[in-house]
């Protein structure tokens, strides 16, 4: 039994904060066909249901730290529209001050400390950021994500080994979309029932149907229980999917249509808006009202990116060392 249980607001947040992290990624690629965003551009769509479960079950003053598919754990965490598409602009607007891109968001403020571009390097990251809530005596927990493609990482075994001998609030989460880059898990590891990597360390692991925000919430609620309790950190293997490409420059040639299809079957969204039509939980006219609310987010974020100044020259020199007038930066 969920000790956070799942009712009517659930469900309603669960579809506006879904529809936004899709709606802003479709707009993300129309933007980057056109040139306006350049360099790396990795889009959550399809993996919604991830996010929208986990974030019914965070509250405000606990961390998430991901890889470089972060626009969408952005969002979720709190982080305004604007700030992340400025961002993905590489705007002095952005949360990252047009320094990071798509690939490198951070938000101190909301607690999420990126976007990280170095494949599973934020792994052990995110037991540190746990350690540190353990060391101050929070209750606060820490959320790693990684794809499927990060835990033939080193740092996975390492980390995992440290956090279970320390008990530390942490939960590692693999999001399995099948596939790292173009080369599917079956042709890379030996075990391709990811969440048995975490059982030699002694950490409770689990496989979660990731197209489902319930099955998800129900996994997390478990898990960040444990972390809270002092009772050490959780792996979860979330099966999940991604509809497009594993960046915009991805011809996809290693997947059927057919496959990809059937997955858009089961979409998380869908399934969403069909239980709170079953259940009653809104009209259309909801519907109509809250993806008019998305539409003018997502087009509010562009007006302000378009907007908005890029960074000064002299911005090159600055956030480099925590120490403002650090002496070995030459002008």
């Amino acid at each position: 039994m969920s000790s956070i249980e799942i009712n009517k607001d659930t469900y309603l947040k669960w579809y506006e904060s879904m529809l936004l992290m899709r709606k802003f990624e479709e707009k993300a690629g129309q933007l980057y066909g056109q040139q306006k965003i350049r360099g790396f551009c990795h889009l959550y769509i399809g993996q919604e249901a991830v996010m929208a479960g986990t974030m019914s079950v965070l509250k405000h003053e606990d961390s998430l730290i991901t890889a470089y598919r972060d626009h969408a754990h952005a969002l979720a965490k709190g982080t305004h529209p604007n700030a992340v598409m400025a961002e993905l602009y590489g705007k002095a607007t952005g949360c990252s001050k047009g320094k990071g891109g798509s690939m490198h968001m951070f938000d101190k403020e909301n607690k999420f400390f990126g976007g990280h571009g170095i494949v599973g390097g934020q792994i052990p990251l995110g037991a540190g950021i746990a350690f540190a809530e353990k060391y101050a005596g929070t209750d606060n927990v820490c959320v790693a994500y990684m794809g499927d493609g990060a835990v033939r990482q080193g740092a996975l075994n390492e980390t995992f080994n440290m956090a279970a001998l320390w008990k530390l609030p942490v939960i590692f989460v693999c999001e399995n979309n099948g596939y790292a880059m173009g080369t599917s898990v079956e042709r890379t590891s030996i075990e391709t029932d990811i969440y048995k990597l975490g059982i030699p360390y002694g950490i409770p692991s689990s496989p979660v149907d990731g197209m489902d925000p319930v099955a998800v919430h129900n996994a997390m609620n478990e898990a960040v229980d444990r972390a809270r309790a002092g009772e050490g950190p959780t792996f979860l293997e979330i099966r999940t999917y991604r509809y497009k490409g594993h960046s915009m420059s991805d011809p996809q040639k290693y997947r059927t249509k057919e496959e990809v299809e059937s997955y858009k079957a089961k979409d998380p969204i869908e399934i969403v808006k069909q239980t709170i039509e079953k259940e009653g939980y809104a009209d259309e006219k909801w519907f109509e009202e809250i993806d008019a609310k998305v539409k003018a987010q997502v087009d509010e974020s562009v007006k302000f990116s378009e907007e908005s100044p890029w960074p000064d020259p002299s911005e090159l020199y600055t956030d480099v060392y925590v120490q403002k007038d650090y002496p070995y930066i030459m002008d």
